[in-house]
């Protein structure tokens, strides 16, 4: 009888392990050592230029993948519009929810301070530098490029995601006129998936350096601050679902949100298990017929939801947010905050539904107000277990939009919900 083969261990699983042996080692390093080479050869050599390696390949991506992937996901809102007054309710519902989200997660961010007292110290490279103020006018001011080009150069992320989104949906509007450019688009944003699976599988490596670096430098000084993190996005979560879902389910809908809690649990199960929102769209728009909503809605909303929807990733990037200011002892002021909240909400239109892209995209959101990127290794190795959670959150959120709308277009089969 042939021998079973052994189950190759996932990413997340790498990932994690890295993070753990990292971990150890920085701490045994911090607390044992005293030789100058391990720690300047070693620690600030080796593990510095293979950490920082990966960042810069993670940052690599980032003004490509956004661009292509907010004009792609742009162009699928530029054709809601011949759906009239749903598509209009659907992408109203989705940016209003997603920007309620980052504010929670910024809310409950700063009540539970996971990054204070952490004190790491600011990169030498300078993207660290302290966030300078600006007041409101030139925030608004600043999102719209003068020159798109210096923009994507200059990695100015607020300028790049307005570009971006203009570009989409006037692709949509000329249709085969413009089907070609369209087609480019599409193409790049598949090639920068693909690149960004490319880079992830270097992750293991990267967050094993990253994360001995930084325990060799604090010891177990960053335990704390990493829990209280998890915490305070599973509390985010929790916010959005209980507070603003089922609050909306019943004011809008008028119906039980608790029976639509129980009934779409299984869904809920799913998405977590797997940690794609594109996985799970067969599957939502099933129990949701299940539960009386159309197919002339959920067959709309779901796939466009999976594109443009991302609740969950929204609310983690609003904690890490804090998180890294804290960490990193800069001060952000209002006008940044709601910087903050405008880019995740419009980056939330072009992050793709599979697992762990709100990482790349995050450290469009941190550079959108000046925050160091090197402290995203600190949350990386348990980023995946977060992931599965706020996936469940991101398809929830779709579903409920579906039966808001489908009971307002009288699209919702009552007898059938009730069941």
């Amino acid at each position: 009888m042939e021998k079973k083969e052994r189950k190759k261990l996932g990413l997340t699983s790498k990932i994690f392990i890295a993070l753990i042996a990292g971990a150890i080692l920085g701490i045994i390093i911090n607390k044992f050592s005293t030789s100058e080479f391990i720690s300047e050869y070693i620690v600030e050599g080796v593990f510095y230029v293979i950490g920082q390696g990966f960042i810069r390949g993670m940052q690599m991506l980032v003004v490509p993948l956004v661009f292509a992937s907010l004009v792609t996901g742009s162009m699928s809102m530029g054709d809601t519009t011949k759906l009239g007054k749903i598509g209009i309710k659907t992408m109203a519902f989705y940016l209003v929810t997603t920007a309620l989200a980052i504010a929670i997660a910024l809310g409950v961010a700063n009540i539970i301070n996971p990054g204070l007292n952490l004190n790491l110290p600011l990169p030498e490279a300078g993207t660290g530098e302290v966030v300078e103020s600006m007041d409101m006018r030139e925030t608004i001011l600043n999102i719209i490029p003068t020159n798109p080009i210096s923009a994507m150069a200059n990695g100015e992320m607020l300028q790049i995601i307005i570009f971006a989104l203009i570009v989409g949906v006037i692709l949509a509007k000329l249709g085969e006129k413009a089907k070609g450019f369209a087609n480019i688009m599409v193409e790049l944003n598949d090639i920068m998936m693909e690149m960004t699976m490319f880079v992830m599988k270097f992750a293991p490596i990267g967050v094993f350096a990253l994360i001995t670096r930084t325990f060799s430098n604090i010891g177990l000084d960053a335990i704390t601050p990493i829990f209280k993190y998890m915490i305070s996005v599973v509390t985010g979560l929790g916010v959005q679902l209980f507070l603003v879902y089922l609050v909306l389910l019943f004011i809008l809908a008028r119906v039980n949100p608790f029976k639509f809690l129980r009934k779409f649990a299984p869904v809920m199960g799913f998405a977590f298990s797997t940690a794609s929102s594109n996985a799970t769209i067969p599957l939502n728009i099933n129990k949701l017929e299940e539960m009386g909503v159309s197919k002339k809605v959920s067959s709309f909303t779901i796939p466009l939801g999976a594109t443009i929807n991302m609740d969950g990733t929204a609310i983690m990037q609003g904690v890490a947010v804090v998180f890294m200011a804290q960490a990193y002892g800069i001060n952000l002021t209002i006008a940044d905050y709601g910087t903050v909240i405008l880019a995740a909400t419009l980056a939330s239109v072009g992050t793709a539904g599979i697992p762990s892209v709100g990482l790349v995209t995050l450290t469009m959101v941190l550079s959108s107000v000046g925050l160091p990127t090197e402290g995203i290794a600190l949350i990386m190795g348990i980023d995946r277990i977060l992931d599965m959670a706020r996936t469940a959150i991101n398809i929830t959120g779709d579903a409920v939009c579906s039966t808001v709308i489908a009971k307002q277009e009288g699209l919702l089969n009552l007898d059938r919900f009730n069941l």
